[in-house]
């Protein structure tokens, strides 16, 4: 099973970006993708951005991989 996560591109350099999510950063690759900019959230999966996502969808993700942990929580 393959787990992509959605990040906040916070920067880039050349064709790497930062991410970051919670708090945590992450050196992605920008190679799969085209016309990325600074802000844009992206789906990260093994080290690279594999999608671009609107930041209303990005969020409802994020709820529920928020939902999963406060469950394994309990």
């Amino acid at each position: 099973m393959c787990l992509a996560i959605p990040m906040k591109l916070i920067k880039i350099e050349g064709n790497k970006g930062i991410v970051a999510l919670s708090g945590v950063k992450k050196e992605i690759s920008l190679n799969l993708l085209k016309e990325v900019e600074i802000g844009d959230y992206l789906i990260i999966h093994a080290g690279f951005a594999i999608e671009k996502l609107n930041e209303e969808e990005a969020n409802k993700t994020l709820a529920i991989w928020k939902e999963i942990a406060d469950i394994q929580k309990k």
